[in-house]
């Protein structure tokens, strides 16, 4: 079973976090949430969601996927968490698969991060030029590599299908994206 760590912090866009998790536990794979300074993230739109544990609590980098998602706050509180950037790093570095959506590849993958040089991403409009290095793509959801990134709320589903797609397979994507009515 493939395993998944959805970062979640104050101010994240809540639909682009419950989305992956929702369907990516649909599709098999097993989703760990972690908040960022407490498991009680409350969103950018005053929904309160309850993180299953703290990411400071977790020590391992045995994760298949980390996902990210995007909200201006959201992002932004990520990004100024040094254990939050050290510890997507340590993904990267290991070939596991980082998924980002709306602001989090600009602010996380490529301010903080370093993440994107050289590589192909997309983000929520306007936030592009945040990537130092970056190449930037029209797409709703692009991939390079072992990396994910998406536009915003009103691709969470196509997101979240393509994560399962490229870490369980297309076989389970596609059953996934028939059973949310995606196809």
């Amino acid at each position: 079973m493939k395993k998944v760590c959805v970062l979640l912090a104050k101010g994240c866009e809540e639909v682009e976090a419950i989305t992956p998790i929702d369907y990516l536990r649909r599709a098999g794979a097993e989703v760990m949430t972690a908040g960022i300074g407490g498991t009680q993230i409350l969103g950018a739109h005053g929904i309160t969601i309850i993180a299953q544990t703290e990411l400071s609590h977790i020590q391992s980098n045995d994760f298949d996927c980390v996902v990210i998602p995007g909200g201006g706050p959201g992002s932004a509180a990520i990004a100024a968490d040094g254990h939050c950037v050290a510890f997507i790093r340590r993904h990267a570095a290991a070939n596991k698969m980082i998924a980002a959506i709306c602001a989090a590849p600009a602010l996380v993958l490529g301010e903080a991060c370093g993440l994107l040089a050289g590589r192909r991403f997309t983000c929520y409009p306007g936030m592009e030029s945040r990537v130092p290095g970056g190449i930037f793509a029209e797409g709703r959801v692009v991939m390079d590599g072992h990396f994910i990134t998406s536009r915003g709320p009103g691709c969470a589903g196509e997101f979240s299908i393509a994560i399962a797609r490229a870490l369980i397979g297309k076989s389970a994507a596609d059953q996934l994206a028939s059973a949310v009515l995606l196809t």
